[in-house]
């Protein structure tokens, strides 16, 4: 029994380091610039729309790329849909901003609809080079859109918006994208045609670019992906540097954080390349690299691709296809955590518009599956407890004899029937699901500004009332009261008081602080997983409770 509490005490004592490593170091916060990419371009276009002529373009007299730059700067044209506002430049025919009209960056009233593309990538994302850079003008391209207006509006139908170059020797690229007014999903193609007089042999590249902080503050992953030979592959941003190029059949890449996500989709699976490049500031590139390609003069070829920008959603991207919503895991416990994620929608859907309320439900649902196991749990605690003061007194009577004094105690449990582990092994084999829980919680795009009532307006952030202009030990801004964590451990609190004391004095007084421990170690975790918690707690003493009594 002692050896057994010792390996418990052990194991959480690193839990509970491995969790403070995880939440507690300082962590370098990387801020936003105050300059609003949007307020930039959109003064941007009012000097294009005086400078341009609005006539409309000929696509038989392309303006060559060098006599483009010195008449006139890049447009920049804007795409409105029902569901997203994309301005792309004509510099690179590159995407400058995506923002999302169903999202908002935080839950402040007056809050900027969320950005999908950061101001600090001032080259934009959706770019397209070559590996071999046979052509090399092409990586300071300035294209030329095949409409006269600066703005296009996608209600109804869909609409094609192309952008065309043309290099001084005769090569000409088209980049055409299909906008939808229903999905985030937008066609792509890429179509170059030789009017050189030399064969281009190279490997057409589609890149996305997106910055990430310094140091991930979240424990779900955040960074480049990419569905490979029909396997999920999520690269993390420190392992960049040991391998950066993935070979195989693709179906998609991404670059993802904690609820929204950027892909590029072949228009079928190939067999192409995935690599990787992360610069001084953090900005990753990811590039989809397609196999070689020869193109003769006078011949073409035509890339197509799908693009998505948008939340990562299971229901959006099952709807999409493409097995995008493979994208969404929640790691070694995944196979656990997508059950549970089912059915919290699952009960929001179809039952009660309320997410905290879903969790509950699901909460008091994992509750009766793993009821056998608490049931034989509390009954082991039980037994324990009954044989405490004969425990005592052979620790009183070999206490200068560890040998003789382990003897007796396992003999005492052999003759009253007693696992000295019995009390811990059902509670260790619900450690998964917690985990499992935690992982969906954290990640649930669902919970993303979701609502319980009162002052916890946000399921996905930690439960905050009130908001302090001062800072508070061991919390993470914004400061405020963390009534449910508190109230939470006020239950871990009962719930110790109703186990069995450790036999050993040193391990039971560490014990007592494992409450605290724990609720310092909940007020930054979103507030959505300290109700189950907190429900889960409440559950566990009425079980406990029952079981007590009924043996008695």
């Amino acid at each position: 029994m002692d050896q057994a509490r010792i390996f418990v005490a052990i194991a959480l004592s690193f839990a509970v380091f491995l969790l403070w490593e995880v939440f507690f170091v300082d962590k370098q916060v990387v801020e936003k610039p105050k300059q609003d990419l949007r307020t930039e371009t959109i003064s941007k276009e009012e000097l294009y729309i005086k400078e341009r002529n609005t006539e409309s373009v000929d696509h038989t007299a392309l303006i060559k790329e060098d006599a483009l730059k010195t008449i006139k700067p890049p447009r920049f044209i804007r795409v409105n849909t029902p569901l997203y506002s994309a301005i792309i430049s004509e510099k690179g025919a590159v995407f400058k901003s995506f923002v999302l009209n169903k999202y908002r960056e935080s839950m402040k009233p007056d809050s900027p609809l969320l950005e999908m593309i950061s101001p600090e990538l001032h080259n934009g994302t959706i770019k397209i080079s070559l590996a071999g850079n046979s052509i090399p003008t092409l990586n300071d391209a300035f294209f030329l859109a095949d409409i006269k207006d600066d703005a296009i509006d996608i209600n109804e139908k869909s609409k094609e918006l192309s952008f065309f170059w043309k290099a001084s020797n005769g090569i000409v690229i088209e980049k055409k994208f299909l906008f939808y007014p229903e999905t985030y999903m937008i066609g792509c193609k890429v179509i170059i045609k030789n009017g050189s007089n030399q064969t281009i042999q190279d490997n057409l590249i589609l890149s996305l670019f997106k910055r990430y902080a310094e140091k991930s503050s979240s424990y779900g992953f955040e960074g480049p992906s990419v569905l490979i030979n029909n396997a999920l592959e999520q690269v993390d941003i420190d392992d960049i540097e040991d391998k950066n190029t993935y070979n195989g059949e693709l179906k998609w890449i991404a670059v993802q954080d904690r609820y929204f996500m950027s892909c590029i989709i072949p228009e079928s699976a190939v067999t192409a390349t995935m690599r990787l490049f992360l610069d001084k500031d953090n900005v990753l590139e990811n590039q989809f690299m397609q196999p070689e390609s020869i193109i003769h003069p006078g011949a073409q070829r035509t890339f197509g691709f799908h693009l998505f920008m948008g939340p990562r959603s299971t229901k959006v991207l099952k709807e999409i296809d493409y097995d995008l919503d493979k994208a969404i895991n929640f790691g070694m416990f995944d196979i656990l955590a997508k059950p549970c994620l089912w059915l919290m929608n699952f009960l929001y859907d179809h039952f009660i518009s309320n997410y905290g309320i879903a969790i509950i439900i699901l909460t008091i649902f994992t509750k009766i599956i793993l009821w056998p196991l608490g049931a034989k749990s509390y009954k082991s605690m039980n037994e324990m407890k009954k044989i405490q003061p004969l425990v005592a007194e052979i620790r009183e009577k070999y206490k200068g004899d560890k040998k003789k004094m382990n003897e007796a105690t396992m003999a005492l449990y052999k003759t009253y029937k007693v696992n000295p582990v019995g009390g811990c092994l059902p509670m260790i084999l619900q450690i998964p699901v917690f985990f499992a829980l935690y992982r969906m919680l954290y990640e649930a795009i669902e919970l993303r500004h979701a609502p319980f009532f009162g002052w916890i307006n946000d399921l996905s952030a930690p439960d905050r009332l009130l908001s302090f202009d001062f800072s508070i030990p061991f919390m993470q801004p914004p400061c405020g009261i963390p009534v449910l964590t508190i109230i939470m451990g006020a239950t871990m609190f009962l719930q110790q008081k109703m186990s069995p004391a450790m036999g050993d004095p040193s391990q039971a007084k560490m014990m007592q602080f494992m409450p605290l421990v724990f609720t310092v170690i909940f007020i930054n975790f979103s507030s959505g997983l300290v109700l189950y918690w907190l429900v889960n707690n409440i559950l566990s003493i009425s079980q406990q409770y029952y079981t007590t009594k009924k043996a008695a």
